[in-house]
C-alpha cells in the first residue's frame, strides 16, 4: 500500500522541480493538497499496522517507576507554548506491562495536546489506587466533546475534525480501546462542549 503512495509523491515532486516557475498558483495549491492527502494516507496505513499489532505481543511484566514513565512520555511529545502538562508526584513503583501502559498514556496526552483550542491551557494527569486497580486520568480544559460522540470516538478512523483542515487519522483512541479491551479494562470519557475533557481508564494491579 505504501509503494504506490511513494510513487505518486515522486511524480508530484518531479512536477514541482521541473515546472515550478510555470505552474499557476491554483495548480500549486492543488499539488500541496495532494501532498497533504498522501501524508494522511501514509499515516493511516501506519495507524492500521499499530492497531493490528495490539494484542499480538506478550509484553513482559517489570517494575515501573510511574514518575519516570510519565516524564518520558511527556518529553517525547511536542507541547506548544501556552500549554502546560501537569504530572502527579511521588507515584508508586508498580509491577506491570510497561509498553502498553506507555502507549495508552502517550496517546491520551498527545490527543489532549493536539485538539486543545485555547491559547493558554493545561493537561492534567492523575493516578488513583483502588483495591484491585490503578485508575489513570488525563484531564484538559480544551474544547470538550458532545455526549453524542462519547462512544463513537473510540471507533477506528473516527475523528471529530475536518480531515482537510486537521492532521488526524482517528486511530489513537481506537488503539487505546483495543489495548484496554484485551485486558478487560474500562475507559470512560467525561466531557461537554466548552468544558474540557477527562479520559479515565483502569489498569490492573
Amino acid at each position: 500500500l505504501k509503494a504506490p503512495l511513494r510513487g505518486i509523491d515522486n511524480v508530484i515532486t518531479w512536477i514541482e522541480e521541473d515546472h515550478s516557475t510555470e505552474l499557476p498558483p491554483k495548480i500549486s495549491e492543488y499539488i500541496q493538497l495532494i501532498k497533504g492527502r498522501l501524508l494522511r494516507a501514509e499515516n493511516m496505513i501506519r495507524g492500521i499496522l499499530m492497531y493490528a499489532r495490539v494484542g499480538r505481543q506478550n509484553p513482559e511484566r517489570e517494575y515501573i517507576n510511574l514518575n519516570a514513565l510519565l516524564q518520558d512520555v511527556v518529553e517525547n511529545l511536542v507541547i506548544r507554548p501556552g500549554l502546560v502538562v501537569e504530572l502527579p508526584k511521588d507515584l508508586p513503583d508498580i509491577y506491570s506491562e510497561k509498553i502498553p501502559l506507555q502507549q495508552l498514556l502517550s496517546n491520551l496526552i498527545s490527543n489532549a495536546i493536539k485538539y486543545h483550542d485555547k491559547p493558554q491551557g493545561y493537561i492534567r494527569v492523575n493516578v488513583k489506587t483502588t483495591l484491585d486497580h490503578y485508575v489513570f486520568s488525563v484531564e484538559d480544559n480544551g474544547p470538550g466533546i458532545s455526549r453524542t460522540y462519547h462512544e463513537k470516538i473510540f471507533a477506528i478512523f473516527q475523528t471529530l475534525q475536518e480531515r482537510d483542515s486537521f492532521e488526524s487519522t482517528g486511530v489513537g483512541l481506537a488503539i487505546v480501546k483495543k489495548i484496554l479491551d484485551d485486558r478487560k479494562q474500562k475507559i470512560t470519557v467525561s466531557s461537554e462542549p466548552g468544558k474540557g475533557t477527562t479520559f479515565s481508564f483502569t489498569w490492573p494491579k
